[in-house]
């Protein structure tokens, strides 16, 4: 394909919003995709008689999977940027649909998990270096931007799974790998613009940027921020993964039923993502961290003890808050190692998905072994951790530059 035909060539150092919109329409379907797993969850257990446990194994599987892919693929990417890699995602995560729909055992099941967990681990990377590239130096709207099309596509998960394949069965799943067949299409035309804004001086100055702050400082950011990942995401695993279950035993509704409630706690996460990012380019990230992790704890403290409707109500507070965060993460972690924003971004994805995937079996098995209800209790404190948001360097002043 010559330059002439690509329908948006790259211009910076505005920002390239045709751009930002096509990657986020593809993260759109890629973690739609992802969330229908977790979605069908209801399905699976009946249908395979698995335990909390069990689905909790399936989780770790899936995530963990793109967890340890995400931070190499990522730090391979940096050195050879790989612009047409993208459709090869979704190409993996077309088979892990088509196994997960097809699966005659548990077995087959983890082995979809899996095969998913790659697609996501290949995507990643490299579309959140294409939305940094897209950035016109706007790089915390440019991260929400992006990253609110997975969330906005996570929260569709549910949805599906409620009026598409509870109703139709999990074979059902396999017609999502025309979703799949369209997000290649679109990456394959967006190859072109990236390899062109490879070459650019605005790329070349950021791989060679030099960082603001000592081996010590960075470390220490690095390990803070791990923890706040930790406290936001094994909470946030509660609610992917036991959210329905939870409402199903406290308030006895039908599955359908809880899975829309998913779905606006969900939607409720998306739009707290578009507002962290660009709040992040205004005040700076760290008061974004602070008032995303620790602002939501009294929320999470109150929602184990009230009625079925204050707590559709407060699902949606602590979406809004908590999930303002992971855009405001992700571009302060960049900016305190510049030129690794594949790594960075691939390690933060990577942590995201790992993370979520070991709380959903660790949480899996303290349901078991308790009750789901107890589950959301003891969650409830881990937003706490966000005090430790104070030993965070300031970087105001380098993000003024």
């Amino acid at each position: 394909m010559s330059q002439s035909t690509i329908a948006v060539p790259y211009k910076a150092p505005r920002t390239a919003f045709p751009i930002l919109g096509a990657i986020s329409f593809c993260h759109l379907l890629n973690d739609m995709m992802q969330a229908l797993l977790l979605a069908i969850y209801p399905l699976l257990k009946s249908g395979f008689h698995l335990s909390f446990g069990q689905i909790g194994l399936l989780t770790l599987v899936f995530q963990v999977t793109a967890s340890l892919l995400q931070p190499l693929i990522g730090q391979y990417t940096d050195r050879k940027p790989q612009p047409y890699s993208l459709p090869v995602g979704m190409a993996f995560s077309l088979s892990g649909l088509v196994i997960l729909a097809r699966a005659p055992d548990y077995a087959f099941l983890l082995l979809g998990a899996a095969l998913l967990g790659i697609g996501s681990s290949i995507f990643h990377p490299e579309s959140s270096r294409i939305a940094r590239l897209a950035s016109g130096g706007r790089p915390g709207l440019a991260q929400s931007v992006f990253q609110v099309g997975g969330n906005f596509g996570q929260a569709l998960g549910p949805l599906m799974a409620a009026f598409l394949v509870l109703p139709y069965g999990r074979g059902s799943l396999a017609w999502f790998g025309f979703v799949a067949l369209l997000g290649a299409v679109i990456l394959g035309v967006l190859g072109p613009w990236y390899k062109s804004a490879m070459g650019t001086k605005v790329a070349a100055k950021q791989r060679s940027a030099s960082a603001p702050l000592s081996s010590g400082q960075v470390r220490r950011a690095i390990a803070v921020l791990m923890a706040l990942m930790f406290s936001k995401f094994f909470y946030l695993a509660s609610f992917t993964s036991y959210y329905i279950f939870y409402l199903m035993q406290r308030f006895d509704l039908r599955a359908a039923v809880a899975q829309v409630d998913l779905f606006v706690f969900l939607a409720a996460a998306a739009v707290g993502t578009v507002v962290g990012g660009p709040i992040g380019d205004r005040i700076g990230r760290k008061h974004v961290i602070w008032c995303s992790i620790l602002g939501v704890l009294p929320f999470t403290l109150i929602l184990p003890h009230v009625g079925l409707a204050a707590t559709i109500v407060l699902s949606i507070v602590i979406g809004l808050i908590l999930s303002s965060a992971f855009s405001a993460i992700v571009v302060y972690a960049q900016e305190v190692l510049p030129g690794r924003v594949g790594m960075v971004s691939g390690l933060f994805f990577g942590l995201a998905f790992g993370l979520g995937g070991i709380g959903a079996a660790v949480l899996g098995e303290l349901a078991d072994w308790t009750s789901v209800g107890f589950v959301y209790q003891l969650c409830a404190f881990l937003p706490a951790i966000g005090l430790l948001t104070v030993f965070l360097p300031n970087l105001r002043s380098v993000e003024a530059h």
